[in-house]
């Protein structure tokens, strides 16, 4: 099972980051943070580094985070759109989808993007 390993707010630009045990997310991303070119940055733990500021560090893998470009990332209670890979820094930029809180600790799930196909 994936979850979620670390959590980042950022509230000043170029300044140090806060560690975080649990964050509410909205449609404009964690509270608290500073708001950036997407709501949420989520990286892998296997790419992480000092300089790394990511909302969200999870135990997915790159290749599955990459994967779930398209798709969505539930993590906790909250669903997450996965747009893109970030730009500069290693993980991928998500939208909100469904708003509510993130804890370290919480399960992530990666949902593929739909090959469109109707499984209905």
């Amino acid at each position: 099972m994936a979850q979620v390993t670390e959590l980042h707010v950022y509230p000043v630009s170029g300044q140090p980051g806060r560690d975080l045990e649990e964050v509410g997310v909205d449609a404009a991303g964690l509270a608290g943070d500073r708001r950036k070119k997407a709501a949420v940055h989520v990286v892998a733990a296997h790419d992480v580094a000092p300089d790394t500021r990511a909302n969200l560090v999870v135990s997915l893998s790159p290749a599955e985070l990459v994967a779930a470009i398209g798709g969505v990332l539930v993590v906790g209670g909250v669903e997450l759109d996965v747009t893109g890979t970030a730009r500069d820094c290693p993980g991928v930029y998500a939208a909100v989808r469904r708003p509510g809180t993130v804890r370290v600790g919480d399960e992530v799930t990666a949902v593929a993007p739909a090959s469109g196909v109707d499984e209905g």
